[in-house]
């Protein structure tokens, strides 16, 4: 095929990408005055009953994980995350939740359901291009057939970061974020290349950052109100402030980005339950 002949098929616009995990944040309040009017043996026999269910959830078994957060601010009190192999889990372990005599005295704030989403924007470009040199169809059964055969290799290359145990850090920031999609700027209509460029360049910065924040991006679109989910997790909160405002002088976030809520957690292992629901 002629680069002439190339140029006249319209390439796919949408980046290949690989799913992994899903991600459920459940953000919760504590009502601590009802709490409060139970017995002290009521609310041991409690705390017991929804610490030892933690415990065996945040044992990570085969790409299932809990990991439970004391939230700072009025935003909630309490945040879940659980990483599971499929929604269906995720119902259970909400389920699993739900029925502890504990969640009597939680009321949802928020929630944010999610799979863990690594964008191919790196090799789309050459992908597409090849098979299109080879004179197969966008959209045809032997185009869908070579683009899965990649994408299987991905992902068996990718298994532990699509698959990872929910990081051990003392601190968690969480927030939802949306490209842009309006009259002046339009991420979604932005050529393939440029995207590409961009998101290259956005990377960058966080790989700075490597060292001191371990980054899981989630992909929601379909699933929530915003298009993804970022999980920082750290050692020293302050490397959320660094990195997010370094961030905000890119391309990406200062033409295209829309942000949501952020929600900062301190970890709290199951034996650290007991003291921290005292009254």
């Amino acid at each position: 095929m002629t680069p002439e002949t190339l140029t006249d098929i319209a390439l796919p616009p949408v980046p290949l990408t690989v799913e992994g995990a899903s991600v459920l944040h459940q953000i919760m309040r504590f009502r601590r005055s009802a709490w409060r009017a139970l017995a002290a043996e009521q609310r041991s026999e409690i705390l017991q009953e929804a610490a030892a269910l933690l415990r065996s959830m945040e044992q990570p078994a085969d790409g299932r994980q809990s990991a439970l957060f004391s939230v700072l601010g009025h935003k909630g009190d309490l945040m879940l995350v659980h990483f599971r192999k499929s929604f269906e889990e995720l119902n259970q372990a909400e389920l699993q939740i739900a029925r502890l005599r504990l969640s009597d005295y939680l009321e949802p704030a928020n929630s944010y359901l999610s799979i863990i989403e690594l964008g191919l924007y790196e090799s789309t470009t050459k992908i597409y291009t090849d098979l299109a040199a080879k004179g197969v169809q966008p959209g045809s059964d032997e185009w869908k057939q070579e683009i899965e055969a990649v994408l299987q290799r991905q992902r068996q290359a990718m298994a532990p970061r699509l698959w990872p145990e929910i990081p051990a850090a003392k601190y968690l920031c969480f927030y939802p974020m949306d490209r842009k999609r309006g009259e002046a700027v339009n991420w979604y209509t932005e050529p393939m290349a440029d995207r590409k460029r961009m998101m290259h360049e956005h990377g960058m910065i966080g790989r700075r950052y490597a060292g001191e924040v371990r980054q899981i991006i989630t992909g929601s679109i379909g699933f929530d109100d915003w298009e993804w989910g970022v999980d920082l997790f750290a050692e020293d909160p302050l490397v959320f402030k660094k990195l997010i405002y370094e961030m905000r002088f890119d391309q990406v976030s200062a033409v295209y980005a829309l942000f949501g809520m952020f929600v900062v957690g301190l970890r709290v292992p199951a034996a650290g339950l007991i003291d921290l629901l005292q009254a």
